[in-house]
């Protein structure tokens, strides 16, 4: 069975590892490090609750045309010829504690990840699709460097996709909801811009990446710290005080 939690370099089981975690190993290897082997993780944030409701609502609107069978309109307004994916397992694709899952052998890690939504081209071709929202007065677009977590998280999805034997469209799609400021009032109503976004992936770096993460596992040398980390900058501040 896979395990979560703390990493036992001893145990001949998977290692169950989130596409979070990944990502966490790449913003910060001594971050991840003493999460992954000690427990010890950085302090939670508070949940995005409005975020997650804008996700609920794409997600129940485009099921609606996913059980008819049918394009979405805003497909048909960004001339994508597709429909959302019809699948079995779509619940537990979508399931943050499950996901979609893929074991890479030559590190015994069970990778997975929760995806938003699927659509599937006419040539059979899988699109991934992640919901976004915000709220700016800029145009929306995926060019702001920390994005780039945005486009990782998307290349891990077509990756496990492809690993579970689907045919994947390099090319994903990112359905941005934008919340408008210049409304007179609130009046209790929220409006939104949606667009839609597309982005071609590479997942050529993920097997290399998690060959890196079972070294850093395995080691008992906890790695230098990341010069962007905000972490491990109040780590080093804090420790210089109370000495």
């Amino acid at each position: 069975m896979p395990y979560t939690g703390k990493f036992n370099p001893n145990s001949k089981d998977a290692y169950k590892i989130s596409r979070s975690k990944i990502e966490l190993f790449i913003n910060c290897p001594r971050c991840f490090y003493l999460d992954r082997k000690f427990g010890i993780g950085q302090p939670g944030g508070l949940p995005f609750t409005l975020n997650s409701a804008v996700d609920h609502l794409l997600k129940k609107e485009f099921d609606i045309h996913r059980a008819n069978g049918e394009t979405h309109p805003l497909m048909k307004t960004y001339k994508i010829k597709a429909v959302p994916f019809q699948h079995e397992k779509m619940d537990d694709w979508r399931n943050n504690f499950h996901g979609v899952q893929y074991l890479h052998k030559p590190t015994n890690f069970l990778v997975f990840g929760a995806i938003d939504d699927l659509w599937i081209n006419d040539k059979k071709e899988l699109y991934v699709v992640d919901y976004k929202s915000t709220s700016v007065d800029k145009e929306v677009s995926l060019e702001d460097e920390w994005k780039m977590a945005y486009k990782r998280q998307m290349e891990i999805y077509q990756w496990l996709f492809r690993k579970n034997g689907f045919k994947v469209s390099d090319t994903g799609y990112f359905v941005y909801a934008n919340g408008k400021k210049d409304r007179q009032a609130f009046d209790g109503k929220l409006e939104f811009d949606v667009t839609v976004l597309p982005y071609k992936g590479s997942n050529k770096w993920v097997n290399k990446t998690l060959k890196d993460i079972k070294t850093c596992l395995m080691s008992n040398k906890i790695p230098k710290a990341s010069l962007d980390c905000d972490y491990c900058k109040y780590r080093v501040k804090t420790r210089k005080v109370e000495k």
